[in-house]
C-alpha cells in the first residue's frame, strides 16, 4: 500500500470510529462502550504518526507533526478520547487534503512529461518505418503526420510546415515555419505531413529538457520552503511551554491538552511547497521552465534586470525594417516579387525576405534565369519582368538616385544596416532596408519589470558604443554597457548583484558566463538548446521578451501567497492557543478549528496555480 492510500485508510479508520463511538454513546453496544472505539479508532493513526516522525528523525528531518501525536497521546492519557480521535481525523484528513493540493498544483507539469513524444517515422530506402523515439539517430531523415508531436529537434526539410507550440512556449496560434528552420520536440503539426531530418537524440531535445526540469521543480526545495520547515523547531516547544503554563496556573490538565489540540498546524508548513509548485506550474503554462522552487524564490526577490542587446532586446538578425517604395508602386508587390526572385539566391538576406513575404501571406512566383553576382546581388526575370536587385552599384550604376529615395539614403547613412535596391527593367522601384531591430514587446516588457518591482534596468552588450546608443535611445533604461567582453560582462553583473538580487538576460554562447554569475540567469531559449540554456535558472522559450516580465510577477506572486499562507496560519494558530490556555475552547471544538485553519491556508496557496485575473474571479 502506497502512502496516498494509506493516509485514506487511516482517515475512513478515524471517521468510521468517531460515527461507531457516537452511535454507541447514544444506542449502547453492549460490552464496547465509546471510549473503547474511539481509543481503538486513534490508535492506527497515532501508531503511523510516530513510524513517521521516527522515520524523518533518523535521516535529520524533523516536523511540527510531532504536535499531533502528543495531542493525541495526551488526549488519551487524560481520558480524553473523543477529542483524540477528533485530532486523528484532523490529522489523516490533513495528510489526504496534502495529497489533494499537491496533486493538483502538479498536474500541469505531469501533463507535459505524460505527452512525451513516443514514436517516429524514419524514412529510407525501403520506404517509412516506424521506430521507437530512443531509436532516433541525429541525420535520420523522418516523416510527421498530421496532428503528430514532433519527436526529436531538427531542421525542416519541406518548404513549409503549420506547427502548434503551445505546449512549448505558450504561443496560442499556430506557427509558419520554412525550409531549412530549426524545430523543436513537443510542437504539434497543426498541417499536412512534412518532412525533418534529426539534429539531436531524443534524450538531447528540447522536450526532454523540459521534462528533466519539471522533475527538478518537483523535488527541489527553495531556501524558503527550508526555513518553513525551520518553524517546526519552534513551535513544539513554543507550545508545550504554552500548555505548561495554562495547566500550571488553572490546575486544569483539559486546557493544557486544548492548547496541544489547536497547536497542530500539520499541513500548515505545507503551504510553502504547495504554493512554490504551483508557480512553476503556472510558469510552465506560459512557456517559462524554471529550474526548481529555488529560481522561483530568487526570481521573486530580483531588483536588478541586466539585458544582453542582440537576440535579447532586439531580433538578433537581419530583418525587414522598411520598404521605400518609387511613385505608383506597391509595397506588397515590390516584396512579392523580390521574394520571388530570391528563391534562387543562397544570400544571408534571402531567408529574411522570404520569411517577410510569407508573413504577408503573398504568393510567391517562379523565378527564371536568375544570374547572381557574387557579394552585389543577383539579376533574373520572374513572371514577365527583368528584376535586378542587391547593392546600389550593381542595380544603378553610376546613375543618381532618384529624389524619392534621397531621404531614406541619408536616413540610413551612418547606421548598421544593409540596403538592397530593386530595379524592374533598369528603372528603380524599391529601396529594401534590413537591420537588427528592436523587438516589439521591449517597451511593453520594460514597463512590466517596473510595475513587477524591477528598481534598475541596465543594457550589457558587446557591441560598439554607438550601436548600443542607438538602440538604448529607444528604450527607458538606467544604464549602458558597451564593447563588452565575457569576462567583462560577468564582472559587471558581479558589481550590480553586490548591490541588490540581479536579473542577467541573454540568448548567446558568449553570455552563459554572466547568467551563471547572476542571482538568476534568464535564457531566451526559443531558437534552440545553447550554453546559455545550461547555465540559466529560467528559460523563455517564446521567442518574445514579455514573458520574462511574466516570469518575474509569477514568480513574486507565488513567494507572497506562500508568505501569506505561514504567516497567516501561524498567526491564527497562536491566537487559538491563547484562547484555549484561558479556557475558552474545548479539546473537541480546538480541533475543529485548527482543521479549518489548515484548509484555508492550503486553499490560498492553491491561488498561486492561477493568475490573478483568474484569482480575482
Amino acid at each position: 500500500m502506497n502512502e496516498s492510500a494509506l493516509r485514506r485508510a487511516l482517515l475512513a479508520i478515524a471517521i468510521l470510529g468517531l460515527a461507531l463511538g457516537l452511535a454507541a454513546w447514544r444506542f449502547g453496544f453492549g460490552p464496547f462502550d465509546a471510549n473503547m472505539i474511539w481509543t481503538v479508532a486513534t490508535l492506527p493513526v497515532v501508531v503511523a504518526l510516530a513510524v513517521s516522525i521516527l522515520r524523518d528523525f533518523w535521516i535529520g528531518r524533523f516536523g511540527v507533526d510531532a504536535i499531533a501525536l502528543v495531542s493525541m497521546s495526551a488526549a488519551l492519557l487524560l481520558g480524553q478520547p473523543l477529542a483524540a480521535v477528533v485530532v486523528a481525523i484532523m490529522y489523516a484528513g490533513g495528510t489526504v487534503l496534502e495529497d489533494f493540493a499537491r496533486g493538483r498544483a502538479e498536474r500541469n507539469l505531469k501533463a507535459l512529461t505524460d505527452r512525451s513524444p513516443r514514436v517516429a517515422h524514419r524514412t529510407s530506402r525501403l520506404g517509412i518505418e516506424t521506430i521507437s523515439v530512443e531509436d532516433v539517430a541525429v541525420g535520420d531523415e523522418l516523416m510527421v503526420l498530421a496532428g503528430e508531436l514532433l519527436p526529436v529537434d531538427g531542421i525542416l526539410l519541406d518548404a513549409s510546415a503549420s506547427l502548434d507550440e503551445s505546449a512549448v512556449s505558450g504561443e496560442p496560434l499556430p506557427e509558419r515555419r520554412g525550409a531549412g528552420d530549426v524545430l523543436r520536440s513537443g510542437t504539434i503539426n497543426a498541417g499536412e505531413s512534412f518532412g525533418m531530418r534529426a539534429t539531436a537524440r531524443a534524450e538531447q531535445s528540447t522536450y526532454a529538457a523540459i521534462v528533466r526540469m519539471v522533475a527538478a521543480a518537483q523535488t527541489a526545495k527553495s531556501p524558503f520552503i527550508r526555513m518553513a520547515d525551520r518553524f517546526a523547531l519552534f513551535l513544539l516547544p513554543a507550545t508545550l511551554l504554552v500548555a505548561g503554563v495554562a495547566w500550571y496556573v488553572s490546575g486544569d490538565p483539559i486546557r493544557a491538552l486544548a492548547v496541544l489540540v489547536v497547536a497542530t498546524p500539520c499541513p500548515l508548513i505545507l503551504a510553502a511547497p504547495v504554493a512554490f509548485i504551483g508557480g512553476v506550474s503556472r510558469a510552465a503554462r506560459a512557456g517559462i521552465l524554471m529550474k526548481g522552487s529555488a529560481a522561483l524564490e530568487a526570481l521573486a526577490q530580483v531588483r536588478t534586470a541586466i539585458f544582453d542587446k542582440t537576440g535579447t532586446l532586439t531580433i538578433g538578425g537581419a530583418e525587414l525594417i522598411e520598404i521605400e517604395a518609387a511613385p505608383g508602386r506597391d509595397e506588397d508587390d515590390l516584396l512579392r516579387l523580390l521574394a520571388s526572385l530570391e528563391q534562387a539566391s543562397h544570400h544571408v538576406l534571402a531567408d529574411s525576405i522570404i520569411r517577410a513575404a510569407r508573413g504577408r501571406q503573398l504568393v510567391l512566383s517562379h523565378p527564371r534565369d536568375v544570374r547572381e553576382h557574387r557579394g552585389a546581388g543577383l539579376k533574373g526575370r520572374v513572371e514577365t519582368i527583368a528584376i535586378a536587385a542587391g547593392s546600389r552599384a550593381l542595380v544603378l550604376a553610376d546613375r543618381p538616385l532618384p529624389d524619392w529615395a534621397k531621404a531614406g539614403e541619408e536616413k540610413y547613412r551612418d547606421e548598421p544596416v544593409l540596403r538592397i535596391f530593386v530595379a524592374f527593367g533598369g528603372r528603380l522601384a524599391g529601396v529594401f532596408t534590413f537591420g537588427d531591430a528592436l523587438r516589439v514587446d521591449a517597451h511593453d516588457a520594460l514597463a512590466r519589470l517596473r510595475l513587477a518591482g524591477i528598481t534598475r534596468t541596465v543594457m550589457l552588450t558587446g557591441d560598439d558604443g554607438a550601436a548600443a546608443a542607438r538602440m538604448s535611445a529607444l528604450l527607458d533604461l538606467d544604464a549602458v554597457v558597451a564593447d563588452a567582453t565575457p569576462v567583462e560582462k560577468v564582472a559587471m553583473v558581479e558589481a550590480e548583484k553586490a548591490l541588490a538580487p540581479t536579473m542577467m538576460v541573454g540568448d548567446g554562447i558568449n553570455d552563459a558566463p554572466a547568467l551563471a554569475a547572476a542571482t538568476v540567469g534568464v535564457a531566451m531559449g526559443a531558437r534552440g538548446a545553447t550554453a546559455s540554456s545550461e547555465a540559466a535558472d529560467v528559460i523563455v522559450l517564446a521567442d518574445r521578451l514579455e514573458p520574462v516580465a511574466e516570469a518575474v510577477a509569477i514568480a513574486r506572486r507565488t513567494r507572497a501567497i506562500a508568505l501569506q499562507s505561514i504567516i497567516a496560519g501561524l498567526a491564527l494558530s497562536g491566537l487559538a492557543m491563547i484562547a484555549a490556555a484561558m479556557g475558552q475552547i474545548t479539546p473537541v471544538a480546538g480541533a475543529l478549528l485548527q482543521e479549518a485553519i489548515d484548509v484555508a491556508v492550503i486553499l490560498n496557496a492553491l491561488r498561486a496555480l492561477g493568475d490573478r485575473h483568474s484569482a480575482r474571479a
